[in-house]
């Protein structure tokens, strides 16, 4: 499926089925409006399933792994080979999300959709690569809009197989040492802001890293130009491959009726990117935390998304989508199975003049 034909096949919600949703919430035995921003959750998904029985049933997380040539500018405390040797983690269930994913019963796919070497798949990791790694931004653009767009409709292509096999929450995670630099390039192109305010120390730089990471940003940005009116522009000058590849997911699943889960920093600059090229698409986008990367929250308000947890995460790999997933649940088993006031012999509450 092309970007062009995802685009098409995203519907609006399904405002009767909201209604229905909301009516059935405001009906349960219960004070109104007191499960606060789960009640929209739960509306929200009726919305996007197009039925007020919503059931979030089978889940999984997508992660897309994939290395950023701007590491060679020292941006990062730890080299490109622990893309390859997290990823490898995660397959054979050692890495945290892995360890996360088992516990809350859902599958875990790991995605090579640009590791800079060539690694072998027998253990379950999936081959989407679309190059070896980007290219050093710092001196040249990350990849061409060509690959850009490749890796985007990759991501759409595994999101929409994906609810062809009945999965109704996708979470969205990656793995790629420096992606917190081309994640705070993107976010500074697309919210006009200096690298300072929206680059953080990743995975523990030092106050001298840091202050080269903002450097490395800021030439870049001023190198390149990127159209912050052109999300391509931006993604194919100082974006990675598994930001375009999680674009392509969010579009994907929008595409195909389902709700994606966002996590952190780095899964928000790639559901900004989808919202840019897609606007519909952020009415199958659920927040599940503000990462405590600086620009975490700058994003999350950018995209008008309520978020439902805030433990100062940074880890990355869809981690927070996860842990996210119980709320869903338990939304959902309220909204189910509590008696109406009716039933329960309650008077029932009115709205408030």
């Amino acid at each position: 499926m092309t970007l062009d034909e995802a685009i098409r096949r995203i519907k609006p919600p399904d405002e009767s089925a909201m209604m229905h949703a909301k009516a059935r919430l405001d009906g349960i035995a219960k004070p109104l409006n007191s499960l606060g921003r789960l009640e929209g959750l739960i509306i929200k998904a009726a919305g996007i399933y197009r039925t007020d029985g919503v059931d979030f049933g089978k889940k999984c997380v997508v992660v897309m792994c994939a290395d950023n040539g701007v590491v060679m500018e020292g941006v990062t405390q730890v080299s490109s080979e622990i893309t390859t040797t997290v990823a490898q983690n995660m397959v054979s269930g050692m890495a945290t999300i892995s360890i996360m994913s088992q516990k809350q019963n859902a599958d875990l796919y790991v995605v090579d959709i640009g590791i800079n070497r060539e690694i072998s798949y027998d253990r379950g990791m999936i081959n989407h690569k679309v190059r070896l790694g980007t290219e050093n931004f710092s001196i040249m653009p990350a990849m061409t809009r060509d690959e850009a767009m490749q890796a985007i409709e990759t991501g759409i292509r595994f999101a929409s197989g994906l609810a062809q096999k009945g999965y109704k929450l996708i979470a969205t995670g990656e793995m790629g040492i420096g992606n917190t630099t081309t994640s705070s390039a993107i976010t500074a192109a697309f919210l006009d802001k200096e690298a300072a305010e929206v680059t953080g120390r990743g995975a523990g730089l030092s106050s001298e890293g840091l202050k080269k990471k903002i450097n490395v940003i800021d030439d870049a940005l001023r190198f390149h130009k990127p159209d912050k009116e052109d999300a391509l522009d931006v993604l194919s000058k100082v974006g990675g491959l598994d930001i375009a590849g999680l674009c392509g997911v969010f579009i994907g699943c929008a595409a195909s009726g389902t709700a994606a889960v966002v996590d952190g920093f780095v899964s928000s600059v790639a559901a900004l990117c989808a919202v840019r090229l897609c606007p519909m698409v952020k009415e199958y986008m659920f927040a599940s935390h503000i990462s405590k990367e600086p620009a975490g929250r700058m994003l999350i308000q950018e995209l008008d998304l309520p978020h439902y947890l805030d433990c100062e995460m940074c880890l990355g790999e869809g981690t927070g989508a996860v842990l996210s997933f119980p709320i869903f649940d338990l939304a959902s088993e309220v909204y189910q199975k509590m008696r109406s006031f009716h039933e329960a012999k309650i008077l029932q509450y009115v709205p408030l003049q």
